[in-house]
């Protein structure tokens, strides 16, 4: 919690004159699910659709943040607790900026995920679930986690001794076990188009 003595500044351009002057509305796509879902596949994928489109995007991946911002957090529940939080103002400021920030986190508890829903004004936030069966991820291993979880080289690893919620009322569901990629990024831009954020 911030000092009382410091005081948040209103400047002259603001978040909608940065939107507007981006043509399209600013907000978090917030992509969870397993490790091995394709949570980071399909928000790259997105990504590079927007980009063609000419929508003004960053991506925040959950591994890229821990090599910087949030290398010195590990995976205990309370570490990942700040870890989202740290993400989510980061992610808020974006937004400010005027862009559409895509985030790509496990972000196993439904209270982590609200608390970032909170921290932005309403309809700037949608939870993205990336809904893949464990023992499809667990097939797919593609840093063979799994492999050491089930091993016991790693401990405190989601779904296998650490607990996914799964959201229980995402804005966008994507069934990633089968279903063709393409499949997945057309749902998600068909999303933000029929909700305003962006225009064609």
């Amino acid at each position: 919690m911030a000092d009382e003595n410091v005081v948040w500044h209103e400047h002259a351009i603001d978040k909608n004159t940065r939107s507007q002057q981006k043509n399209q509305q600013a907000c978090v796509l917030w992509f969870t699910g397993l490790s091995g879902a394709g949570k980071s596949t399909v928000a790259g994928a997105v990504e590079q659709r927007l980009h063609q489109l000419g929508v003004h995007t960053y991506l925040l991946d959950g591994d890229n943040v821990r090599h910087g911002l949030c290398c010195d957090l590990g995976f205990s529940d309370d570490d990942r607790k700040e870890n989202i939080r740290r993400v989510g103002e980061v992610a808020k400021l974006m937004v400010d900026a005027g862009l559409i920030v895509l985030t790509a986190f496990i972000s196993p508890h439904r209270a982590e995920r609200q608390m970032v829903r909170e921290l932005l004004p309403e309809g700037e936030f949608a939870e993205v679930y990336v809904d893949v069966p464990l023992d499809i991820c667990e097939q797919r291993d593609p840093k063979g986690l799994y492999k050491k979880a089930r091993a016991g080289e790693i401990t405190n690893f989601t779904g296998i001794d650490s607990v996914y919620e799964a959201p229980q009322n995402p804005e966008i569901q994507v069934e990633n076990g089968e279903r063709p990629l393409s499949e997945a990024v057309d749902q998600i831009i068909q999303y933000l188009e029929q909700h305003g954020y962006i225009n064609r």
